[in-house]
């Protein structure tokens, strides 16, 4: 099992993040015209990319693994898929980065999940299901 890191400068909402870069840093910088928002843009991804490279680092180290696998949406971005690769080529481990196709969204894999339940007979009742918009896999 791969621990989930809580630390708090590392996992934080999107909100969170959002909310201090439109109260503090735009009312510093922006004003002044120190900045633009596409500087602004490009510190954020910065910063988020290297929070999800020292927790993917710090799961590697945990699971002891040498091979990273990066998937979903965020995985089509070529930034973070460079970011992960100095990370693995430090620790000699390689990157399996997929393509395009399967990089998009897990729609597809969310429903064939559902699919396969339905079939085994693994139903939930409309009563008893529900949505959690920030669910966490280590709350299983």
């Amino acid at each position: 099992r791969v621990p989930l890191f809580r630390t708090p400068e590392l996992i934080r909402s999107r909100g969170g993040l959002g909310r201090d870069l439109s109260s503090g840093i735009n009312a510093e910088y922006g004003a002044a015209g120190e900045c633009t928002k596409a500087d602004l843009c490009y510190s954020l991804q910065e910063t988020v990319f290297a929070m999800l490279v020292e927790i993917t680092e710090r799961a590697m180290a945990h699971s002891r693994s040498k091979q990273v696998l990066v998937v979903g949406g965020v995985g089509c971005n070529l930034r973070l898929q460079e970011m992960l690769q100095i990370m693995a080529d430090e620790r000699g481990a390689s990157l399996c980065a997929t393509d395009d196709r399967y990089c998009i969204d897990n729609g597809a894999m969310i429903a064939h999940t559902g699919n396969l339940m339905f079939k085994h007979d693994m139903k939930t009742s409309i009563e008893k299901s529900g949505i959690t918009q920030r669910f966490r896999t280590d709350e299983v």
